[in-house]
């Protein structure tokens, strides 16, 4: 399985941003999937997951900003964030929860004014 994480950017706090984790591979569907952001100081954390049947689980620091939802069909994930802060700049990454395929290039998140 091969994962691209893409949408990422440079934002004001406050700010949205969507991003998008293609997924190569028919076993997507069966996975529960995950968003994850590391930053060059901090250990990769996990940010949002979903299992297959669409139930999502977030980390204390993204809830009720952040939703995570995915297209089984089009074997993608997503992440929608909301009320972007500075500390939610990182790398973002999607993989398999718990992570098990080759991390991709991640996509660059930067909130600042």
């Amino acid at each position: 399985v091969q994962l691209q994480a893409y949408g990422g950017g440079l934002v004001q706090p406050g700010g949205s941003l969507r991003l998008s984790c293609a997924a190569s591979g028919s076993v997507f569907r069966f996975d529960e999937m995950a968003w994850f952001r590391q930053t060059p100081v901090k250990q990769r954390e996990l940010v949002a997951r979903i299992n297959p049947g669409g139930s999502t689980n977030y980390a204390d620091s993204v809830k009720g900003r952040f939703t995570i939802s995915r297209d089984n069909a089009a074997n993608t994930l997503y992440l929608q964030m909301n009320s972007l802060k500075p500390e939610d700049t990182a790398v973002y990454y999607c993989n398999r929860s718990p992570p098990l395929y080759p991390w991709g290039q991640g996509t660059q998140v930067t909130v600042s004014s």
